[in-house]
């Protein structure tokens, strides 16, 4: 699964080595790529870097390419180096914008932690495909005739009722950009419409008109209802990944909840 993870989430943590009685085990010098002003820019800091790169690219960068990304790395460094001589990490800006950095990395990296301990399985996941494919909401085909007053919206509904062609008319009369098909809005949901819209269409049988012009922001409407269906939801092995990434964001939202729970919390704003 291609679950979201920050450019720090693979960072492993520090293992320290000690034995009782013993010295700590020295750790062994990480591999570097270049050296900055005395600085060592290890490997893996700049495998993370590349990593970031390649992510925000969607693609893998070449491995004759990488050589300029590292120039690009030796100055960031360079300029962090400057930076950081020239008192800027005191700013208090500054400061909270790393502080709000590190925050992020934690943050991210005990969800995901937390997810890795408390993983989700198979057999919960049909369950929340089934109730997302419950909820989906109906599909509606209809056309509508748009004009400004109630008046001309009055004349028309006669019109209509008397046998008077719907697409022709809303060829002719409505102001909407779906006149040139004759007022066909082709396949939607209530929740796309505004709601007059939508309550005027969900009182409709198909074929059915509205008996009275129906009042909205954009004006008056006419609508005639050609026919509604459920909706066809895609396979559940087509849509796996994102149940599961679901059911994760479920998870997590849980466990937030249940940390705001047992905190102290005063807000002063």
């Amino acid at each position: 699964m291609n679950r979201r993870l920050s450019p720090f989430a693979f960072l492993a943590p520090l293992l320290l080595l000690a034995a009782c009685g013993k010295a700590a085990a020295p750790t062994p010098p990480a591999e570097s790529v270049a050296t900055v002003n005395g600085k060592a820019i290890s490997k893996s800091q700049f495998d993370l870097y590349v990593a970031n790169i390649e992510r925000q690219a969607g693609r893998e960068i070449p491995a004759d390419q990488k050589s300029q990304l590292l120039d690009q790395f030796i100055g960031m460094e360079l300029a962090a180096d400057a930076a950081e001589k020239a008192g800027i990490a005191k700013d208090s800006q500054v400061a909270d914008q790393l502080a709000l950095a590190k925050l992020n990395v934690i943050v991210d990296a005990g969800l995901k932690k937390y997810l890795d301990e408390h993983p989700v399985t198979d057999e919960e996941l049909k369950p929340e495909y089934d109730a997302q494919v419950a909820a989906m909401p109906r599909e509606y085909h209809a056309r509508h005739i748009l004009v400004d007053d109630k008046a001309t919206a009055d004349a028309l509904t006669a019109q209509l009722k008397g046998g008077g062609d719907f697409a022709k008319l809303a060829k002719e009369k409505s102001k909407d950009s779906s006149n040139q098909n004759g007022g066909d809005l082709g396949w939607f949901t209530l929740d796309t419409m505004v709601k007059p819209f939508g309550d005027a269409v969900s009182a409709l049988q198909p074929g059915q008109m509205t008996d009275q012009p129906v009042q909205s922001q954009f004006g008056w409407h006419i609508i005639k209802l050609e026919e509604s269906r459920a909706p066809a939801p895609p396979a559940f092995e087509e849509v796996k990944d994102r149940v599961k990434q679901l059911v994760q964001r479920k998870r997590l939202q849980s466990y937030l909840d249940e940390l705001r729970k047992n905190a102290k919390i005063e807000k002063k704003i």
